[in-house]
């Protein structure tokens, strides 16, 4: 049976962990909500783009631009993209889990290339059997515009340039506060889709032509679909620990009323106890006299 003294030190432990929890809920809450109204600002122009782009591809000429080339899926290109940390719940190992199906599908059909970004995804593939092109596994929670462009053209250029036939992105959508959902998204080569509206007889006027306009939109949808991942990854990140948080909190006060309640219990007993001491012993003297 533990000591009061035993107790007392795990009760002031746990209190300490509860302290550093709530903590780190606040500033997860903080972060949270910056990303959360991140997203919610450029999700309608996110979502909106691979349609716009999926009718631009339909009906532009394949010989428009490079990026419209579609080939045989023999080289492909995944990002994936994870946290630098953990105390998240379940959010890194779920997508990891995913990317490893994924990357299993499709190492049957296909050579694969890795872009990792974040420091769990970082340790769990790079010593694995596919090679890694470029790896950011230090604060890509900083990852700046500028530094995102640079990967979004060297992807592109490697399409371009037939070193790889299609680009992949698996990464963590926000949907809610409570849980994520793993996205495994294809950016190139961008679906061909005309619209419900369309119909085959009809042919759009091209202002400026087409070359011209893909040549001017399509960097910029690589690039956006990119950001897309990448501040959506940062939402659900944030949500995952800030749930995370909130549930070790509520853990940790728990088990301080469990323990508290065992320290009284215990104190009880031992005060008992020394009472029926004395009571022994002034019976006993009783006797005497």
């Amino acid at each position: 049976m533990p000591t009061l003294i035993d107790l007392r030190r795990r009760i002031q432990s746990v209190r300490n962990s509860q302290q550093i929890t709530q903590a780190m809920k606040t500033v997860s809450t903080a972060k949270f909500r910056k990303a959360q109204r991140t997203v919610q600002e450029a999700r309608p122009f996110w979502h909106l783009f691979p349609e716009l782009m999926s009718r631009l591809a339909y009906w532009a000429a394949a010989g428009a631009h490079p990026l419209l080339l579609r080939r045989t899926e023999k080289k492909i290109a995944v990002i994936v993209l994870t946290a630098d940390k953990g105390l998240a719940g379940a959010y890194n190992s779920n997508l990891l889990a995913a990317a490893d199906a994924f990357l299993a599908k499709k190492s049957a059909t296909a050579a694969i290339r890795l872009v990792l970004v974040g420091k769990k995804a970082v340790a769990h593939l790079r010593k694995g059997p596919y090679p890694v092109d470029r790896a950011f596994a230090d604060r890509t929670d900083r990852l700046t515009r500028d530094e995102l462009r640079g990967l979004a053209e060297d992807l592109m250029r490697d399409y371009a340039f037939q070193k790889t036939d299609a680009l992949y992105i698996v990464t963590n959508e926000f949907k809610s506060i409570l849980a994520p959902r793993i996205m495994t998204h294809k950016i190139l080569p961008i679906e061909l889709d005309p619209g419900p509206e369309a119909s085959a007889t009809w042919l759009p006027d091209w202002e400026p032509e087409s070359a011209r306009l893909a040549a001017f939109i399509l960097p910029l949808y690589v690039e956006s679909q990119i950001h897309h991942a990448f501040h959506e990854s940062q939402a659900a990140e944030q949500a995952a620990r800030m749930m995370a948080m909130d549930n070790a909190t509520k853990n940790a006060g728990e088990l301080i009323d469990a323990l508290v309640l065992q320290l009284n219990k215990i104190r009880q007993a031992g005060i008992t106890k020394e009472l029926l001491e004395i009571m022994t012993a002034v019976e006993a003297l009783k006797q005497k006299e």
